[in-house]
């Protein structure tokens, strides 16, 4: 069965699961329960029923929005599932979100040249992203 991509917010276990795959941060199972219902827009990749793929954009809908959790589980990368998702997501962002709606990321290493095909554009030295993780 190929894989299919849908907007849908995945379960908070499996959500964990695959950011840990994949290599990103881990997050409580607490944090996971709570955020992922407020995410704004969200998109699931599934081979049957396997989650292998997402990303989300979460804000307040109007004046900012974030991408985050752009996953690919191992196996699956370098086919193009990244693009698929964060084009989905943006193709959301454009039919929804209103106009001068800052949307931002940040993004790892040299990843910055992924996401400028899909318009984001770096903003240093004009301005630097912070983020304070919590302990």
């Amino acid at each position: 069965m190929a894989p299919r991509l849908a907007l849908e917010v995945p379960a908070a276990d499996e959500y964990r699961a695959l950011r840990s795959a994949a290599g990103l941060s881990a997050m409580s199972a607490e944090a996971a329960a709570t955020g992922l219902p407020a995410s704004w827009c969200s998109v699931c990749v599934r081979e049957g029923d396997e989650l292998i793929g997402m990303g989300r954009v979460v804000g307040d809908g109007g004046l900012f929005l974030f991408v985050v959790d752009i996953a690919v589980a191992p196996a699956w990368q370098g086919q193009g599932w990244g693009r698929r998702i964060m084009q989905a997501l943006m193709d959301e962002v454009h039919a929804r979100a209103p106009s001068r709606a800052m949307i931002g990321l940040i993004a790892e290493g040299t990843a910055f040249e992924f996401y400028q095909q899909f318009g984001f554009r770096l903003v240093a030295p004009a301005a630097h992203g912070m983020l304070l993780r919590l302990s």
